[in-house]
């Protein structure tokens, strides 16, 4: 009988760190975004998106919405969050 060698990974399987780290990316986005898709309705009831930096223009029949004070306060939070995930 003849000795064979150990096992490695092939190198059609092996991922990258690169590549790796862009699926993990990729997948928590995604969760992220199944996330807010679930709470958006009990947000809605805390006030977000009628606050009053949030631009309404209504003419007619055009309305024009731009919800910037809901947009700042969704930045800040999310700085905040993902600082304290990076410290």
């Amino acid at each position: 009988m003849t000795a064979q060698a150990p096992l490695s990974p092939s190198p059609e399987r092996a991922l990258p760190t690169q590549e790796a780290r862009m699926s993990r990316f990729l997948i928590v986005l995604g969760l992220v975004i199944v996330a807010i898709g679930v709470l958006w309705p009990f947000l809605g009831r805390l006030g977000l998106g009628r606050l009053p930096g949030d631009l309404v223009i209504q003419r007619g029949n055009f309305s024009f919405y731009f919800p910037l004070a809901t947009c700042i306060i969704v930045s800040v939070l999310l700085s905040v969050v993902l600082w304290l995930f990076n410290r």
